[in-house]
């Protein structure tokens, strides 16, 4: 008899340990996903042109909260945990819920998860989400690219729509955006890579995605999301950590094994972060992975309109995985609204709506910030609502994406952006040069 599964994920993770574990074993039936963390993922199906022969009508993606009614009902024998930027009290609630019930409980790990390609792999990520992946990435792609390389930037997945259209995107300028209809966080992560002139893949299928980026790559970026380690078995893996939450790097899955695994760690926001936490992970980076080579730096805020934070009541934008799973109370946003002046910061929760007003009630550690959830046409017009109604002065806008391009603001809006710098002599100029030197790239 074959064992029946179900896959706990966020549209993500849970896909690809399908696609590479599960898709071709007869000695297994899937019998469902379950989603968490990003909203309106439940109830749709993983469509047979993706599941494979063996799931002739595709798989059902059920909410999490079914999980233990699913096990009962359908004598589920192995739960597979398959997403991240969980604590690890919050992953052994999951296990414990699946072992209650008479299933086993069980992680997959790179071995059996992670692609070998066939050009060299950069990979760039994260103890936490909000550690500072994006800019990191950013700066590892234009040095490449000064160096004579032409980087293909493969983003870790979030296929949020239509599964068949997703199986393997390539975006190439701003109107394949459109083209494709992303969502406002995947616009976060494409947009900036984009206007840089850099191509990128996303999608579903992996694999697919592998052999199409080679096609035109001389070296793969591997560019991650939350703190999921990398689908592609890295030749290089960068590791940013976040001294505002010390000690964090040691308590979230799978952060703790991006930090064992990292070639490179960026000891990262320095210049704001508390000395007592800087202290803690620099001990904690020592402990776990004394081999690794250590990057200290900053990243530094800056306004392009700092007249309109100075003496005005203020919305502050931030990015939305960063507040929610990433348990960030603010960002960027916020420090550089307090840092320019302004007179007030209005809260946002007074006049939250719908699905807005039920992410602060999921997610009660967010400060006077208005999260970026645009994940539908819906929650955008709800975001945009918000907005109207909090009467402010001027917008701080501090998601990677330009949100003027997707929402009508009604007062001016200032963007805020946020680069890494490194301290000392140890830079990723100089551990690209070493990695291109013996990997003959030159």
């Amino acid at each position: 008899m074959r064992k029946k599964v179900v896959i706990m994920g966020a549209a993500g993770r849970d896909f690809h340990n399908f696609n590479m574990v599960f898709r071709q074993d007869e000695g297994y039936e899937v019998v469902g996903f379950t989603a968490a963390q990003i909203p309106n993922i439940a109830g749709r199906t993983y469509p047979p042109e993706l599941a494979g022969p063996l799931y002739p009508d595709g798989i059902p993606v059920y909410s999490e909260v079914e999980l233990t009614d699913l096990i009962r009902q359908r004598g589920v024998d192995l739960v597979v945990f398959a997403y991240s930027d969980v604590s690890y009290d919050y992953l052994m609630h999951r296990g414990s819920m699946a072992l209650s019930c008479g299933a086993d409980f069980l992680l997959l790990g790179p071995k059996q998860t992670q692609l070998k390609a066939k050009k060299p792999v950069i990979a760039v990520g994260a103890v936490r989400t909000g550690c500072g992946k994006s800019p990191t990435t950013r700066k590892v792609a234009s040095l490449l690219k000064e160096m004579g390389l032409s980087p293909v930037i493969i983003r870790h997945p979030m296929p949020y729509g239509d599964l068949r259209a997703q199986i393997c995107q390539r975006f190439a300028s701003l109107e394949d955006l459109s083209r494709h209809q992303v969502t406002i966080e995947e616009r976060e992560e494409f947009e900036s890579h984009i206007e840089a002139g850099f191509v990128v893949f996303a999608g579903v299928d992996y694999s697919l995605i592998l052999k199409e980026a080679e096609k035109e790559a001389s070296i793969l970026l591997w560019d991650g999301g939350n703190n999921d380690f990398p689908f592609y078995q890295p030749d290089l893996f960068i590791v940013i950590a976040d001294p505002h939450r010390a000690g964090d790097e040691l308590r979230s899955h799978p952060g703790e094994t991006n930090l064992r695994m990292a070639n490179v760690v960026i000891l990262n926001k320095m210049d704001s972060a508390p000395e007592e936490g800087i202290k803690t992970v620099r001990e904690n980076i020592q402990r776990v992975n004394p081999n690794a080579l250590v990057i200290e730096a900053d990243m530094p805020i800056s306004v392009d309109q700092p007249e309109w934070i100075q003496g005005k009541r203020v919305l502050v934008i931030e990015d939305g995985p960063t507040l929610t799973h990433g348990l960030m109370p603010f960002g960027a946003g916020y420090l550089a609204a307090v840092k320019f002046g302004a007179k007030e910061i209005i809260d946002p929760r007074k006049f939250a709506i719908g699905s807005i007003q039920k992410t602060f009630i999921q997610y009660p550690h967010i400060g006077p910030i208005l999260p970026a959830m645009g994940y539908s046409e819906t929650q955008r017009e709800e975001m945009s609502e918000v907005i109207q109604n909090a009467e402010c002065e001027s917008v701080v806008v501090a998601t990677p994406a330009n949100l003027s391009r997707l929402m009508p603001f009604s007062c001016p809006s200032v963007r805020v952006t946020y680069t890494l710098q490194e301290r000392g002599p140890l830079t990723l100029r100089s551990i690209l040069k070493d990695f291109i030197r013996t990997h003959q790239l030159e």
